[in-house]
C-alpha cells in the first residue's frame, strides 16, 4: 500500500500535472515547510487542497517511510499521488490502538468520533469509559489480533495503529481488507516535548491543526516555564529509579523518556550515564551498591504503600530514600476499569511529569502545587 519515494520530485510532477486541471486539483503548496518542531517521527506539509503527514520511526530503525495523503471530500488527486494511502478529512470515525492515542483526542473534543479500541479495560479517561458503557466504542480483543468481523462492521474512516517493528500481519490484513491504516510512531520518540507534540497528527487526521497547535503551545510553554523554574536549584536530589520484577531490578536508560525528565526536573539521576532509551536490567546486589544512599526513589508504580513494598522484598529497607519514606509512585490516579492514568497521559502531559517532579525533588520552587500523578508511599 505504500511506496518510498523521493518526496521532491513527487510533488514538483504534482504540480506540473496540475496546471491544465481544474482548480479543485491544484496542489500549489501555500506552506509547505513541516510543521512540527520537536517531534523526529513525523512531518506535516500543508499543500493547496491536501496535507501530507509523514511517518518515518513508527518503530525502532524502521527502514522504510510512511507517507499519508489527507484531503477534503470531492478533491481529486494527481495520478502522482495515488499509490499514498489518502483519507478523506475530517475524519468521522476513528479506531485507536494505544492508550497515548486517547489524550489528544480528548484534547481536541473528538471523543464522539472513537469507536473501537483492543483492551478497553486499559482506558482511564473519564470521558471516554462513559462512551464505552454506553457501547459506543467498540472492544476489538487485542493489538495483535484485532476483531476483523468488527472493525468491517464499524467501517471506520482511519485506524490508528503502531508496531514494535517490521512484522504486522494484523495491520496488514487490514489493509487488505479495504480499511485505512495510518502508523503512529509516538511511543517511539525521545524528548519529552517530541512525544507531546503528536497532536498535531491528530490534528491534522481531524481537520484541526489550528488547535492542535494551540494545545501543544500551551503545553510547551509550561513546560519551559518550569525548566526555568527548576535552574534555580544549586543542589540536584540524587534520584533512585524502578523496583524488582521477577527476579531483575529495571530503570530506564540514560536517554530514555523518564531520565530526560527527572535531568530537566534538576535531579541528579544515578544512572543518566548510561546510553539507550530502553530499561536497564540489573541485580539487587548492583543497583544497592550504587544507590543505597539516593535521596529519592520513583518505583515503577507496581506498589500502593511501603508495606506493600517490604512485603514483596524485605531488601528494600536498605535503602536510605526508604528509610527517610522518600518513595514515590506515579500511580496516583487510575481509571474505574484499573487502567493507569500516567501511561494514557504522561506522555502526552509532560509539563504535568516535570512540574510533578520538581515539585517532588524541590518543593520550596512550587509551594502551592499540587501533585498530579505522583503520590508519596506511607
Amino acid at each position: 500500500m505504500f511506496r518510498k519515494t523521493g518526496l521532491l520530485f513527487v510533488f514538483l510532477l504534482a504540480i506540473l500535472t496540475v496546471q491544465c486541471k481544474s482548480d479543485t486539483t491544484a496542489t500549489a503548496p501555500l506552506k509547505p515547510s513541516n510543521t512540527v518542531k520537536y517531534a523526529t517521527g513525523f512531518s506535516i506539509e500543508n499543500f493547496e487542497n491536501f496535507t501530507l503527514v509523514t511517518v518515518r520511526n513508527p518503530w525502532p530503525e524502521a527502514q522504510k517511510t510512511y507517507s499519508y495523503v489527507l484531503h477534503k471530500k470531492g478533491v481529486t488527486l494527481p495520478d502522482t499521488l495515488q499509490n499514498y494511502t489518502a483519507i478523506t478529512v475530517p475524519i468521522k470515525k476513528m479506531v485507536a490502538t494505544s492508550t497515548t492515542h486517547i489524550p489528544s483526542i480528548e484534547m481536541l473534543g473528538k471523543v464522539n468520533t472513537l469507536v473501537g479500541f483492543p483492551n478497553l479495560d486499559y482506558i482511564s479517561s473519564d470521558k471516554v469509559r462513559k462512551r464505552i458503557d454506553q457501547g459506543k466504542i467498540k472492544e476489538l480483543g487485542s493489538n495483535q489480533t484485532l476483531n476483523m468481523e468488527v472493525l468491517l462492521e464499524l467501517q471506520p474512516d482511519v485506524i490508528v495503529g503502531y508496531g514494535i517493528d517490521n512484522n504486522n500481519p494484523t495491520l496488514d490484513n487490514l489493509q487488505k481488507s479495504g480499511l485505512k491504516v495510518i502508523l503512529n510512531g509516538d511511543w517511539n520518540e525521545q524528548t519529552p516535548l517530541g512525544r507531546a507534540e503528536w497532536i498535531k497528527f491528530f490534528g491534522a487526521l481531524y481537520n484541526e491543526q489550528a488547535k492542535a497547535e494551540e494545545i501543544f503551545t500551551k503545553i510547551e510553554q509550561d513546560y519551559q516555564r518550569t525548566k526555568v523554574i527548576a535552574a534555580q536549584v544549586k543542589q540536584k536530589t540524587t534520584v533512585l529509579a524502578g523496583d524488582i520484577f521477577e527476579g531483575k531490578w529495571y530503570l530506564p536508560k540514560g536517554d530514555s523518556w523518564g531520565s530526560l525528565l527527572i535531568n530537566e526536573a534538576h535531579g541528579d539521576y544515578l544512572w543518566k550515564a548510561t546510553k539507550g532509551t530502553g530499561s536497564l536490567s540489573l541485580s539487587f546486589e548492583t543497583v544497592f551498591e550504587k544507590a543505597h544512599d539516593a535521596q529519592l526513589w520513583i518505583t515503577s508504580g507496581q506498589f500502593n504503600s511501603l508495606t506493600d513494598m517490604q512485603a514483596s522484598n524485605p531488601h528494600y529497607n536498605q535503602f536510605k530514600a526508604f528509610q527517610n519514606k522518600q518513595v514515590y509512585s506515579f500511580n496516583r490516579k487510575k481509571g474505574k476499569t484499573g487502567g493507569s492514568l500516567y501511561y494514557e497521559l504522561a506522555p502526552n502531559r509532560p509539563d504535568l511529569v516535570l512540574k510533578d517532579l520538581v515539585k517532588i525533588l524541590h518543593p520550596e520552587l512550587l509551594p502551592s502545587y499540587q501533585l498530579y500523578f505522583f503520590v508519596k508511599l506511607e
